[in-house]
């Protein structure tokens, strides 16, 4: 009876050891894991655009480098998406009215789809981008869509937005870059 009982105790105590060093791993976890989802939540603000070549609708080709001195207002969108379909009047709007040097690009992470055929619908004169091979969209670690990214003057990120954008929010964000 008693090597029972010493034989219970020994178990509920390793049992208790394993529970706490479980315990414990779970709480060092979100340290990790926390640290992880900044890093797939896409680029961190101050940190520099990563540098792209993409072609547009029109066949010609946009390098990012390029247009160092100016303000890139970085726009990834899809034709399927909601969101994106919502904020395209408005950065049309926004296209029309901005300073000379704002430059707009939109990035189509979808371009085997009909994207002539949805910008033609919706009368979108400023530049899009086809990320066929999916490279850029990689590059700034997009994750949901649509996600805008406000780049000054100097190549660096300084504002990232994401969801659909108001009128009110494209000026705001762009009237803060250098």
């Amino acid at each position: 009876m008693m090597k029972k009982v010493i034989a219970a105790v020994v178990l509920i105590s390793l049992l208790t050891v394993a529970i706490v060093q479980a315990m414990e791993k779970k709480t060092e976890q979100p340290d990790t894991a926390s640290t992880a989802s900044v890093n797939k939540e896409g680029l961190a603000i101050g940190a520099k655009a990563p540098d792209f070549e993409l072609k547009t609708l029109t066949g010609e080709t946009v390098k990012l480098s390029n247009l160092k001195g100016k303000k890139v207002m970085l726009n990834f969108w899809a034709t399927w998406c909601p969101p994106c379909k919502a904020e395209m009047p408005e950065m049309e709007q926004f296209y029309k009215e901005k300073d000379k040097d704002l430059v707009i690009l939109a990035v189509n992470i979808d371009p085997q789809l009909e994207v002539q055929k949805f910008v033609d619908e919706n009368k979108i004169t400023f530049p899009i981008l086809l990320d066929a091979e999916d490279k850029v969209n990689e590059a700034y670690q997009i994750l949901s869509i649509p996600t805008t990214y406000f780049i000054d003057s100097k190549g660096i990120i300084q504002y990232k937005f994401t969801g659909a954008m108001t009128l009110d929010i494209m000026k705001d964000n762009a009237s803060r870059l250098k």
